[in-house]
């Protein structure tokens, strides 16, 4: 039986009264219009600083988050290999690329080794997804963080493709049209563009008859599978189209340092990422992008304001860990579930002060 199976299915509560239904896209919303206003005129408010480390990187954290957060929020499976995905695709850049290690690289031009990157690493964590669909809960995470591990070992210790723990320095960024791709304003605006797109592809498919039908193996996959369903098979499937996202962002990511190392892809960067999406909010596909602005904002400054109070700045991530246990705390669904409580709060407020100036 096909994905899709059946549009008449979307329709059923396991599949599809998980959430209630919103128009796409949100062209409604005036706050969406404002932040997405900001975004296009931010290279003529901020200098080059803020509008690549804050903003390009905030973007492309957030977009190997989204991969994580398609797979956790619509369907069930927290995955720790997303990095490791990126990773490999921006190795894959580098190697079949231009680089500074010409013994290594083979020399195509972008428009070849770019393509070439991005199915070798989403058939890469199409497989990786198709060991860990075979598991549930703590088994996936272990799988897939397992996974990872061996990924940043074996590019530490191999030296003949991935250099070692050296690295692959200098890697060539995009010319044509007579412009600098990488300089900080075309760049800011491929990397606006490519998580725009992500964006809405996540937004679009959930609301698609794969992404109901994800939502509800996610919900009841027995049930699913009654339906005629196959369970593995749109698991594996949200793994493809999960790590071609996160190998989009693993390309940026390569252009963006101009080269990659072994510890691009540690064990604790691949926490990160899972950091960034809890802390955003696991439900909606902004809020990987809201966790990687706050997990950048953090990364780049709390290191100052811990030495000026006269502490030790290598103790940065203590600040994040603490603000991460503490929105998991307050909220399961990160900053979005705060706001939104917060804002239904607002609103019921506003209802008792009508109501009580009613029966004055």
């Amino acid at each position: 039986m096909s994905l899709a199976h059946d549009a008449r299915v979307a329709v059923h509560p396991a599949a599809g009264a998980q959430r209630p239904a919103r128009t796409w896209p949100e062209l409604n919303n005036p706050s969406a219009w404002v932040i997405a206003a900001i975004l296009l005129i931010m290279p003529l408010i901020a200098n080059g600083f803020f509008l690549i480390e804050i903003f390009a990187t905030t973007m492309i954290l957030g977009i190997m988050a989204l991969s994580l957060m398609f797979l956790a929020g619509y369907g069930g499976m927290v995955s720790l290999m997303q990095l490791t995905i990126a990773g490999f695709s921006a190795y894959m850049v580098a190697v079949f690329g231009v680089s500074g290690n010409a013994n290594i690289s083979l020399g195509w031009p972008w428009w070849l080794a770019v393509p070439m990157a991005l199915a070798l690493a989403t058939a890469f964590g199409t497989l990786g997804g198709a060991l860990a669909v075979r598991t549930e809960g703590i088994y996936t995470i272990m799988i897939t963080l397992a996974i990872g591990a061996a990924f940043y070992y074996f590019t530490n210790q191999n030296w003949a493709i991935f250099n070692g723990h050296t690295g692959i320095n200098t890697v060539a960024t995009p010319h044509f049209w007579g412009v600098n791709w990488r300089a900080d304003i075309p760049f800011y605006y491929v990397v606006l563009a490519v998580a725009a797109l992500c964006y809405f592809a996540v937004e679009y498919l959930s609301r698609a008859p794969f992404g109901l039908a994800l939502q509800g193996v996610r919900d009841n996959p027995r049930r699913m599978a009654a339906l005629g369903f196959n369970v593995n098979a749109h698991r594996v499937a949200a793994y493809a189209f999960a790590s071609f996202i996160a190998a989009l962002a693993g390309v940026l990511q390569v252009w963006n340092y101009r080269q990659i190392s072994p510890g691009s892809v540690s064990v604790g960067a691949c926490i990160d990422v899972l950091i960034i999406a809890v802390v955003g909010g696991i439900t909606r596909p902004i809020g990987p992008f809201i966790g990687a602005l706050i997990f950048v904002l953090l990364r780049t400054f709390a290191l100052d304001f811990l030495v000026r109070l006269g502490l030790d700045g290598n103790r940065f991530r203590l600040l994040i860990g603490l603000g991460f246990l503490a929105i998991v705390f307050w909220s399961s669904d990160g900053v979005i579930g705060l706001w939104q409580r917060w804002r239904q709060r607002q609103r019921r407020d506003d209802g008792h002060s009508r109501g009580g100036r009613r029966h004055g």
